[in-house]
């Protein structure tokens, strides 16, 4: 299993700090998520049922002209490998590691570069897998120029898989609206921008034939009727997720001052997460994990993932910590 963000109790039986004294900020997750409804006994009760209403409310609010749900992002990641015979697959490094991964273990030849350098020739890939924006390095592409690489690789029956799991701060830059296109898989995740990880769902937006080999390789049922119920109604609240974005911005703005005045420049970041490349990030976040506050650690390149503190006493302990830390 790889390792990732929000392995809080972990962090408990090493550090000796009880669980309600953390401040977690390992994760991408916005602090600030969706306030949850009353869900009906009916949810609970009964097996899930398609035409409940959040394919239409999905479709409506990622603007994609037909897509799956499934139980987050990862499920598809998991997947979408074994819908393919042996390809040649580039995949963006440093990245979210699950993808290469799941192509390795798939039988894929895979090889991970930098964006600028999977770019440098894209006959090379059969499948080429972008993150936009990239977590944890930030990088973004031009809509454009997503869909003249898709151009290039469907014209040979080849694939551009695009992973938009942190896009909801700025969807306009989103590919979903063309996924209709044989050849383009752009997955998307509810957890990060609704904060709702636990619910463990995500839609992929892709052309219809591929939709239904991913569907009959997971089965029934990827998500479960509670978690449908949600979604359909947090889909559907633009009102919050105006708001919503516009407090995230904010937020991520100020952590990235408030690290910079601690000599930890970020290097990227978005909405819902800034990233700072130091050499001493390991004694970094083992000084900071003593303090019962828990980073992301990446270890090529050294660096930091800092999740959006969720309120001004976060705001004010994250600040003495860092002081403490980097005097």
């Amino acid at each position: 299993m790889l390792e990732h963000g929000g392995r809080l109790r972990r962090a408990v039986q090493a550090y000796g700090i009880s669980l309600e004294q953390w401040l977690d900020l390992s994760t991408g997750i916005s602090p600030f998520g969706w306030p949850l409804p009353d869900i009906p006994s009916s949810a609970w009760r009964r097996l899930p049922e398609d035409d409940d209403g959040l394919l239409e409310a999905a479709c409506a609010y990622y603007e994609a002209p037909q897509l799956l749900p499934v139980a987050g992002s990862q499920a598809a990641i998991q997947a979408l490998p074994l819908l393919r015979p042996a390809s040649r697959v580039g995949i963006m490094a440093p990245g979210y590691a699950e993808h290469a991964q799941a192509w390795q273990r798939a039988g894929h030849h895979v090889v991970m570069e930098s964006a600028d350098a999977l770019l440098a020739n894209v006959a090379r890939w059969d499948v080429l897998v972008l993150i936009h924006p990239n977590n944890p390095g930030g990088e973004r592409f031009d809509p454009a120029r997503l869909l003249q690489l898709h151009a290039e690789l469907a014209a040979r029956g080849g694939w551009l898989v695009v992973d938009e799991a942190f896009m909801d701060v700025a969807p306009q830059a989103s590919v979903c609206r063309y996924a209709d296109r044989e050849g383009l898989v752009v997955l998307r995740s509810v957890g990060k921008f609704f904060g709702l990880a636990g619910a463990r769902a995500g839609f992929v937006c892709a052309a219809p034939a591929l939709l239904e080999m991913l569907q009959e390789q997971l089965g029934p049922w990827t998500l479960s009727g509670p978690a449908r119920h949600v979604l359909r109604h947090a889909l559907a609240d633009r009102t919050w997720q105006v708001q919503a974005r516009l407090r995230l911005l904010e937020t991520s703005e100020r952590l990235r001052a408030l690290l910079a005045r601690h000599g930890l420049e970020p290097s990227a970041g978005c909405g819902l997460f800034q990233w700072c490349r130091h050499d001493d990030a390991p004694q970094i976040h083992r000084a900071l994990a003593a303090r019962g506050i828990l980073s992301r650690l990446f270890d090529a390149p050294p660096s930091l993932r800092f999740g959006l503190p969720p309120d001004e006493i976060a705001f004010a302990r994250l600040d003495h910590a860092l002081a403490e830390v980097l005097p």
